[in-house]
């Protein structure tokens, strides 16, 4: 006769029914989730948010926006810039104007020129046959480019100095993870957004390099990036996400769903282990909630790589109902009149296309 007693047999009888797939999934519905996210922090009523990465980072931007939450704008448009010469101009996109950083390795060029590790000057810089400059670590955010290398250099140094406001001024560093794959220059170290060729420059097959980032070499960039930013401010709190838009192309060799596969569970399997190790860090499921199986693929446009509005919309229902902002107000409650008017503009922005510069890759699919 088994022995009765006020403890379970097993530490399953006593879990929520979001731990079991049943009742967790399977009769919860895609709209009905319970639990599925909830922050590991209490942050101030009037948190700043800072946000960066991949193209699907904007999401979160404009949600906060849209919200009229503290999103942090860095490196707004100069003066009265209309609003349409902003967008045009790549201002209010990101925190700062940095474009797309879709590798742990472009993270952690953008951090250490913030922090002074390294200066603009170490960027590789094309000219493209037209007189015109291009810095390689965003080298599409000047749509005409720049018209020296040193008026170039000079925006990069500013960019820097933008991005180490954000997060010496910020509560929260959203970084969303978009891409292991990436190309660098073999004799320089350079790490590139784009292949060289594909948009700005031309490719040298001695001296470019497809990479595709390991699971180590994500975890050791990522570390020492965020390593490097708690320096700057020993508060500040990164929330990390990983895209769930699948890659445009592949140049490793496999199939691109493949790739888009290891990809995405590469990063998956870094975040996580970051989220669980540091408790400055966390991660939100934004992933998962688009490309898990039970929502075979509900939330995708008929592309079946852009997200559609409904999807985003459930991504972001998540997200702000398992914030906790129920801390004291931290920052002044007087608001500055640039960025609120920067902000403002970015609300009405809020319903354009994302700014992709990975989408380049797809002109060259001529089947």
């Amino acid at each position: 006769m088994a022995h009765k007693s006020d403890k379970p047999d097993n530490p399953y009888r006593d879990l929520p029914p979001s731990a079991f797939w049943r009742t967790g999934v399977a009769e919860a519905g895609l709209f009905g989730y319970r639990n599925l996210w909830s922050s590991a922090w209490k942050l101030p009523k009037d948190a700043r948010f800072s946000t960066f990465g991949s193209c699907f980072a904007q999401h979160i931007s404009r949600a906060l926006l849209s919200r009229e939450m503290n999103w942090f704008n860095g490196e707004p448009a100069p003066g009265k810039t209309p609003d349409h010469i902003a967008s045009k101009y790549n201002y209010g996109v990101f925190s700062a104007r940095t474009g797309n950083i879709y590798t742990a390795a472009q993270l952690l060029v953008w951090v250490e020129l913030a922090a002074g590790l390294r200066d603009a000057a170490s960027v590789e810089y094309w000219e493209d046959g037209n007189g015109r400059w291009h810095d390689m670590l965003r080298p599409r955010i000047e749509p005409n480019g720049f018209i020296s290398k040193e008026e170039a250099q000079a925006s990069v140094a500013s960019t820097a100095r933008s991005f180490a406001r954000c997060i010496t001024q910020s509560d929260v560093f959203v970084f969303t993870l978009g891409l292991t794959e990436g190309w660098i220059n073999s004799k320089t170290g350079q790490t590139y957004s784009i292949c060289p060729g594909t948009g700005i420059g031309t490719f040298d097959p001695d001296a470019h390099q497809f990479h595709n980032y390991t699971y180590p070499e994500i975890l050791e960039g990522l570390t020492k990036a965020f390593e490097t930013m708690r320096g700057l401010n020993a508060d500040l709190r990164v929330l990390l996400t990983v895209s769930p838009v699948p890659l445009v192309a592949t140049a490793s060799g496999d199939h691109v769903l493949v790739a888009t596969q290891y990809s995405k569970s590469v990063l998956r399997a870094v975040a996580g282990h970051l989220a669980q190790t540091d408790d400055t860090v966390d991660y939100f499921p934004s992933y998962e909630i688009i490309a898990a199986p039970p929502t075979r693929a509900a939330f995708f446009e008929p592309n079946m790589r852009s997200i559609a509005p409904q999807g985003v919309e459930l991504v972001m229902k998540h997200f702000f109902s398992g914030l906790d902002l129920s801390g004291s107000a931290r920052h002044s409650s007087e608001k500055d009149a640039v960025a609120e008017a920067q902000a403002a503009s970015e609300r009405e922005l809020s319903q354009e296309e994302l700014v992709c510069e990975e989408m380049i890759l797809d002109k060259f699919n001529e089947r």
